[in-house]
């Protein structure tokens, strides 16, 4: 199974796009800008879509991503997220004021997307290339949100990844009796803006660490940041890397943690 990071900045700038993954060619996770550097080939391939929440950096290329492929495209696209994802879109994108109200034209039997409600613990198989075994993790944000275990349907080790989330017990208990191959987990805020991270329910370096000790003591995969504020990007990494040093100096496990960068293509 191949992972294409599209985007994986908590904010726009210069080479930063929004959170978007490609995994293989036919299924998007979360739809944010980097969905605009595929091309219309590549956009009409995708056949489901994967929503961890209704935050505009995770959703905000869908509707433009559907203008472009609706006519290319002989069967909907199939947006899954939560329901209350799902009721954010139809209200307040899908409504025909900021955006033509794509699950009902051309005709309600034949729309160019369709929305399909899931829930926290599910498990699902898309894929009409190259099947996927997915489960829907828990998050802990602003609005109803989750992660997500993505695996080949025919076995193998799973690619987590957290979605934006702070402090969630009940993700290290599903992820610790899974076989992970890498955790792509978020980490938004510096520690200099940790009492903003802490409101606005997103991670910083300390809180991170104090997530990652969650990890069973017999587990070791690759820890990949993403979703941080490209202002404080150096900042954000420094720090991790300074507490993981010291971690490691009093004993304590060595973790594999990397920046996630864009364009990369992970393998699982």
């Amino acid at each position: 199974m191949q992972v294409r990071v599209l985007g994986c900045s908590g904010a726009i700038a210069k080479d930063c796009r929004t959170t978007s993954f490609l995994v293989d060619s036919d299924l998007l996770v979360d739809a944010g800008t980097g969905v605009g550097d595929l091309s219309l080939d590549e956009m009409s391939a995708i056949d489901d879509v994967l929503l961890t929440h209704s935050h505009l950096d995770h959703v905000a290329a869908l509707p433009l991503m559907l203008d472009a492929v609706a006519s290319r495209r002989d069967r909907p696209l199939r947006v899954h997220a939560l329901r209350a994802t799902i009721e954010a879109l139809r209200a307040h994108v899908f409504n025909n004021v900021i955006w033509p109200d794509f699950a009902s034209i051309p005709s309600l039997e034949a729309p160019f997307v369709t929305f399909h409600d899931i829930v926290i613990g599910q498990e699902l198989q898309l894929g009409t290339r190259a099947l996927k075994h997915i489960e829907v993790l828990p998050a802990v944000h602003t609005v109803p949100a989750c992660g997500f275990a993505v695996r080949c349907a025919q076995g193998g080790p799973h690619w987590v990844f957290s979605g934006d989330t702070e402090r969630n017990p009940a993700f290290w208990q599903r992820v610790n009796e899974l076989d992970v191959a890498m955790l792509v987990i978020e980490t938004a805020f510096s520690n200099r803006e940790q009492s903003l991270a802490r409101r606005s329910l997103h991670l910083s370096p300390a809180t991170l660490a104090d997530e990652l000790a969650h990890i069973a003591p017999a587990r070791e995969y690759p820890i990949y940041i993403t979703h941080t504020k490209p202002a404080e990007t150096e900042e954000i990494m420094s720090q991790i890397a300074a507490l993981a040093d010291g971690l490691q100096m009093q004993g304590g496990r060595a973790w594999d943690i990397r920046w996630m960068e864009a364009a990369g293509v992970l393998r699982v």
